[in-house]
């Protein structure tokens, strides 16, 4: 049980007494930017950065949905510690676009913007129960996210 607490915490960030969800967020943009550091350090070919990305979000949605699952069993519905969800919104948030801090920054905002604020479908998904539900939300409100950032990347709107 241990293990799924840590992973739902988003490594102990969702016991932050300040924003818990900000505090994952936060540590979900820092932890994709690593990886996608070591990435472009090993000077491969730009094309596979994508799918191994892909592979990344996939693989923590479903280490994280399976944690969510466990600690349901003794943590309230999408309880404050529960941060994994906004790991995966932030990492969809940012997914495909230009590696520069700036654009991390940016999918941070906006991602947080959008999961607060829960326009159009988000808060239908946030309202639903159900171990998948947790995710559901967070998730759209990544898709919003980037959706957003390749508009303004695509039309030069951000001067970076």
């Amino acid at each position: 049980m241990r293990f799924h607490k840590l992973i739902a915490s988003g490594l102990g960030t969702g016991y932050a007494p300040f924003a818990p969800g900000t505090a994952g967020s936060i540590l979900g943009i820092v932890l994709f930017y690593l990886f996608n550091y070591i990435l472009n350090g090993l000077n491969i070919e730009p094309w596979p950065i994508i799918p191994l990305n892909l592979f990344a979000i996939i693989f923590v949605l479903l280490i994280g949905a399976y944690s969510i699952k466990k600690v349901h069993q003794i943590w309230e519905h999408d309880a404050p510690q529960i941060v994994i969800d906004e790991i995966v919104g932030v990492w969809i948030a940012i997914f495909a676009l230009p590696f520069q801090w700036q654009y991390y920054l940016y999918a941070l905002i906006l991602f947080r913007f959008f999961d607060i604020v829960k326009p159009f479908f988000i808060k239908r998904l946030d309202r639903m129960q159900g171990d998948w539900s947790v995710m559901l939300d967070d998730m759209l409100a990544g898709v919003y996210a980037n959706i957003a950032l390749q508009i303004l990347v695509h039309f030069n709107i951000l001067e970076i």
